[in-house]
């Protein structure tokens, strides 16, 4: 690789101290570069597709956490360019390189040491009154919950057309393998593999003595339709693609969730595997 282009959350990196390093590093060695700092707000579309990434570009540096490299997949997923995350943050799974090791993942890229992970997207479909609204995707989870007051939602979750079950709670987590150690390992739900294929369903805070998760093929289709409560009283809820694309739902609304054609290419340097990430992370915290 000789050409890159890098994102950076300056929240995260406070005067820019390591977007400059890593230009400086790349630059001495023959390297293109180019560097684009997400300020919160610049750009309303947040469409880093839209920023004049390079043609010729082999692979975006993500300088942050987790969050602000699930934001750049979202953006350049029709790039079709691997990314690298660098973490910036606290708790990591999908940025791999910390701070101390990144001159020498920079130079394994050089090198061509590396391996793409396909990591699996989700695709969801708004529609109200049977008409098509919006749609949007995800590489970490599509979540439905409630905004504004503390009263519950109520929806049902149909799959394949079969009706599943009646939920009251604080929402829902669809949530990809990738996602699996976000938003749905917080609310109870199951770690999984990044790269197996599969559907993650969790409540978020069930009314309910059954609060388990469900895990689904990755070709199954999921239908999450808003309904009322005991008393009819409207309740304000929203979907949510990847904690950033956000429409508000109304009683009869139905998001339909599929997984998507579309892939995250993720750049892997490290030779430890997931268990072994796992493992640390958990020791950590």
């Amino acid at each position: 690789m000789k050409n890159f282009f890098v994102v950076t959350n300056p929240s995260k990196d406070r005067e820019l101290e390591n977007t400059k390093r890593i230009q400086n590093y790349l630059t001495k060695a023959g390297c293109n570069c180019k560097v684009y700092v997400n300020y919160k707000g610049e750009v309303e579309s947040g469409n880093i597709g839209n920023w004049d990434v390079p043609s010729d570009t082999e692979c975006i540096l993500v300088l942050g956490g987790d969050g602000t490299l699930i934001e750049a997949a979202r953006d350049t997923v029709d790039l079709h360019i691997p990314l690298l995350g660098i973490n910036l943050g606290t708790l990591g799974f999908l940025a791999e390189v910390e701070r101390t090791g990144i001159e020498y993942a920079l130079t394994l890229l050089m090198q061509d040491k590396y391996e793409i992970e396909k990591r699996m997207m989700l695709d969801g479909w708004l529609y109200r009154s049977g008409t098509y609204v919006e749609s949007s995707n995800a590489l970490n989870d599509i979540v439905i919950t409630r905004c504004g007051s503390l009263q519950i939602i109520h929806y049902h979750i149909y799959v394949n057309g079969q009706f599943l079950n009646a939920y009251n709670a604080d929402g829902v987590i669809i949530s990809t393998p990738t996602g699996s150690t976000g938003y749905n390992m917080s609310a109870g739900g199951p770690i999984v593999e990044p790269k197996a294929k599969l559907l993650v369903v969790t409540p978020i805070c069930p009314h309910t003595l059954n609060t388990r998760s469900i895990v689904l093929s990755a070709e199954d289709e999921v239908v999450i339709e808003m309904t009322s409560g005991k008393k009819d009283i409207p309740v304000r809820a929203e979907v949510n693609f990847d904690g950033g694309h956000m429409r508000e739902l109304f009683m009869g609304d139905k998001v339909v969730i599929k997984k998507s054609d579309k892939m995250t290419d993720i750049v892997k340097i490290s030779q430890a595997s997931f268990l072994e990430v796992l493992h640390k992370k958990m020791s950590e915290n």
